[in-house]
């Protein structure tokens, strides 16, 4: 008979720590670096989305206090976040994640592929951000401007996998896709969104680690929620129930913390299971708008070649069709 020393028993690893290791993925490199829009001009001033009534106002004093706090745990968290000045004549410029989709190209340039809204409403939210990234470093470009062009709105764009992914319909149109792809010489995995709620992908789609994401199917037609769910190792679905009444989708991640503006209790066991950290922040005056803590922010560190695999000439693949150069 063997006999096995006191000791070797730590060695060896509980069946819940061996299913942690087994489901945890690598920590997302990026997410460290965010833009965010300081609420001085905040309100309901038109509506473009199903969450925006003109008799349902943000209180401006709470509105500034829930987004201070959320700038505040991000730092906390070791998150770098520049904070850019609104318009006055742009309410919507709170929602910083639209302003451009940014990236570090393989040569080290700091980029910037400007939004080209789909409402004129919010058009003059970039001519602000514009000489804000330029002043910063960054160079800036776009797919559309003005009224010419392919409508973009970065908050449609996640890194995740071998691929950006993606969403285009209510908002970003397809003919971007092959422009991103050329731009950022990458893989554009496109998803078409169907959902009125879930107009732009962030409110559907969030990337946790390397393996794991936030995912609510009901926000895309059957082919796409088919190749996200496909894409993504180890998905946490929200139903469409959860996604439009608590945002969840709608958070953001530093290393192994996600800031949430709410967390039912189904889903913190889900993400605590998956050695995740839940830090909710109330940001509930920024729902009358149709966003929540992702669309507060712009993350400015994802990096080609190391973020998202380079592909020379970029590549669109679209659900259902044969991967080709764009």
């Amino acid at each position: 008979m063997t006999l096995t020393h006191p000791t070797d028993l730590h060695a060896v690893p509980s069946p819940e720590t061996s299913d942690l290791a087994e489901r945890r993925g690598a920590d997302l490199a990026w997410g460290r670096h965010y833009a965010a829009v300081r609420p001085d001009h905040f309100r309901v001033e038109y509506a473009i989305n199903p969450f925006m009534h003109l008799d349902d106002q943000p209180d401006p004093a709470l509105a500034l206090e829930q987004w201070e706090r959320m700038v505040a745990v991000l730092r906390g968290l070791g998150a770098r976040v520049d904070v850019l000045d609104q318009r006055e004549d742009s309410p919507d410029m709170v929602y910083a994640m639209n302003l451009g989709l940014a990236f570090v190209d393989p040569s080290g340039r700091e980029r910037m592929v400007m939004s080209h809204m789909r409402y004129p409403e919010r058009r003059h939210e970039t001519r602000s951000a514009e000489p804000f990234f330029a002043a910063a470093g960054r160079e800036t470009s776009f797919v559309g401007a003005g009224s010419t062009g392919p409508h973009l709105e970065a908050g449609d764009a996640f890194a995740f996998g071998d691929a950006l992914v993606v969403g285009y319909g209510p908002r970003t149109e397809e003919a971007a896709l092959a422009q991103l792809a050329r731009t950022l010489d990458v893989r554009v995995r496109g998803l078409r969104i169907t959902h009125p709620g879930m107009y732009h992908l962030d409110l559907a789609f969030c990337p946790l680690d390397e393996r794991t994401a936030l995912v609510c199917p009901a926000a895309l037609d059957g082919p796409s929620a088919d190749a996200l769910l496909d894409l993504v190792p180890d998905p946490v679905v929200l139903t469409e129930a959860e996604a439009l009444s608590t945002f969840a989708a709608n958070s953001v991640v530093v290393g192994r913390t996600v800031v949430m503006p709410a967390c039912p209790a189904r889903l913190r066991q889900e993400l605590e299971g998956r050695g995740f950290e839940v830090v909710v922040v109330d940001v509930t005056e920024f729902h009358k708008g149709g966003g929540s803590i992702r669309c507060l922010t712009n993350p400015l560190d994802v990096t080609v070649g190391r973020d998202l695999p380079r592909v020379p000439g970029g590549e669109v693949v679209l659900p259902g069709a044969v991967e080709g150069v764009a």
